[in-house]
């Protein structure tokens, strides 16, 4: 109950970790943590990136954007990244918390950019196990 106050607190000012955003570094920590973070926490990120990258996104939501994936970023957040199994949890929270807050940002041409390089990464996989993120 602790840590879900924590969690929350955290992603209500999330917009503090947008300067710890940038491409090099979101491409960096993308293909470090791969496969270990798992095909959800890559997708989820990608289909931020995609929509901070498109002109159509509003100002006031790619800060919510930059801040969850400066969030993802960090080796040393809420629940460190190094942990086993965990390590991510708190990232996927993040990204997740930021896709419901831009969600009408996303576009089916961003969804299918997200999937693409998603199967790149991760080679042929059953989507559905991404239908939670949206």
């Amino acid at each position: 109950m602790e840590e879900d106050k924590k969690t929350q607190e955290s992603f209500d000012d999330i917009e503090k970790y947008s300067g710890e955003y940038s491409e090099e570094k979101f491409w960096e920590k993308l293909k470090k943590l791969g496969k270990k973070a798992g095909i959800k926490v890559v997708y989820a990120a990608l289909l931020l990136y995609y929509v901070v990258k498109s002109p159509l996104t509003p100002s006031k939501e790619r800060y919510k954007i930059l801040g969850a994936l400066g969030y993802l970023i960090l080796p040393m957040d809420l629940i460190p990244d190094f942990l086993p199994v965990a390590g991510y949890t708190d990232d996927l929270a993040a990204l997740t918390w930021a896709i419901y807050t831009v969600a009408k940002c996303i576009t089916p041409e961003i969804k299918a950019q997200a999937a693409a390089k998603t199967h790149e990464w991760f080679g042929a996989f059953d989507e559905s196990v991404l239908e939670g993120l949206l």
